[in-house]
């Protein structure tokens, strides 16, 4: 029992809900009681939501619930019955109560659960058909401390079920609102210099200001990703009706979201052979055989597949050997300083020699000075894209000729 309590409050065994059923047999079991339950008031029933009761499941099991106007919950929590009743006998109102002898209820133990604002959430309880007279105040101690383990977990759980709902809400409210711009970055042939498309990038307006993938990421994590790419990509093929048919427009879109087959529904109307369809990064991908067969329907219609930020990780290289893109872009981190730093040069030469290899384009992006672009017009490397060329742009209301 002591060992339990030590790894249960350490640092690496944060008490998740398998810890609080652990900790509801290891109560039940020194006590030598039948039962042993968690419990969460909601609307006036007492809901059992971790249960310990080998053998009497058919009595007692996770999800069931009694009306608070039944059980002794009340009663403890107004004072009106202790938390310790070793013979329920020894108490007139226990008596009253017709659940101690439809159980029966011989001896009884249950502890409040509360949350940090001090409202009861619940009670962590002990109970058995017979009499206990060996229960103590030092078992209570005992119960005390796993019902605080209980009452944490649920507080963290709680404030975790909040914040998910307040991210909700506001990933809601951006994608029907559209709280985002949509920006064009030109890219550009490396020599001569010459715009032949535009890489749509989202600008998030809404409150609190942050990075379009701390977005992004919010929303996967509500359930909301594929929705708000959605959103963002219906936004940036508006650029169709500004730019010329010489020029090419790359998306930006999840593995999640390719997977899905909800790119059909916004690429429907849009020139097909004019989109380039960029997988990000930073996704990681269970399941490649999927992937390509919802892109392989997409390339037939003449979309184009590029992967993004190409030699920022590992993940980016498997992108390009299991998918076979169109272009491949070349991560910033290798085109900064790519005419000082050797390192760069050489990887950066590697992946356009695999290019010409496999019969794809590169575009590097990030560049931002001349001494870049010598390099990578040295290198062989015809595509490029960075403020040096061209900065992203509200090309809707300043049409580029």
């Amino acid at each position: 029992m002591l060992d339990f309590l030590a790894s249960a409050g350490s640092d690496t065994a944060e008490p998740s809900r398998s810890t609080i059923k652990q900790a509801l047999e290891a109560v039940r079991t020194h006590l030598g009681m039948q039962v042993a339950y968690v419990s969460e008031f909601v609307d006036g029933q007492s809901v059992f939501r971790e249960v310990d009761a080998p053998g009497l499941e058919a009595l007692i099991k996770p999800g069931d619930s009694r009306s608070l106007d039944d059980v002794y919950c009340r009663h403890i929590l107004a004072g009106r019955l202790p938390e310790l009743m070793a013979d329920t006998a020894d108490f007139p109102l226990t008596q009253s109560i017709p659940i101690t002898r439809a159980v029966p209820i011989g001896a009884h133990m249950s502890v409040p659960l509360r949350l940090s604002s001090g409202q009861a959430y619940g009670m962590f309880c002990c109970l058995s058909s017979q009499p206990n007279r060996s229960l103590n105040e030092r078992d209570l101690q005992i119960m005390r401390v796993f019902a605080d383990m209980a009452a944490h977990q649920f507080n963290r759980d709680l404030e975790a079920e909040r914040t998910a709902m307040a991210t909700r809400r506001r990933i809601e409210q951006v994608i029907e609102e559209q709280l985002f711009n949509i920006v064009y970055q030109p890219i550009c042939t490396l020599d001569p210099i010459r715009v032949v498309g535009f890489e749509a990038l989202c600008r998030f307006t809404a409150e609190p200001r942050r990075s379009p993938d701390v977005w992004f990421r919010e929303a996967a994590a509500v359930g909301l990703g594929i929705q708000l790419e959605l959103a963002t990509l219906r936004a940036a093929l508006n650029a169709f009706a500004h730019i010329s048919d010489e020029h090419f427009l790359s998306v930006n879109a999840s593995p999640e979201t390719v997977a899905s087959g909800r790119l059909d529904e916004v690429l429907r109307n849009a020139p097909l052979s004019r989109i380039v369809l960029e997988i990000t990064e930073h996704a990681r991908v269970s399941d490649y055989a999927g992937l390509h067969n919802a892109l392989a329907s997409l390339r037939k219609t003449g979309v184009k597949l590029a992967i993004d930020d190409a030699g920022a990780g590992y993940s980016s290289f498997q992108h390009i050997l299991q998918l076979r893109p169109d272009i491949i872009k070349l991560d910033m981190s290798l085109t900064r300083s790519v005419d000082t730093d050797a390192g760069r040069r050489a990887l950066a030469s590697a992946l356009g020699y695999f290019a010409r290899e496999t019969n794809c384009q590169i575009v590097a992006e990030g560049i931002e000075s001349e001494a870049e672009l010598a390099t990578l017009r040295m290198l062989r490397i015809a595509k490029g894209q960075g403020y040096l060329l061209g900065k992203p742009a509200d090309i809707l209301t300043s049409p580029i000729e």
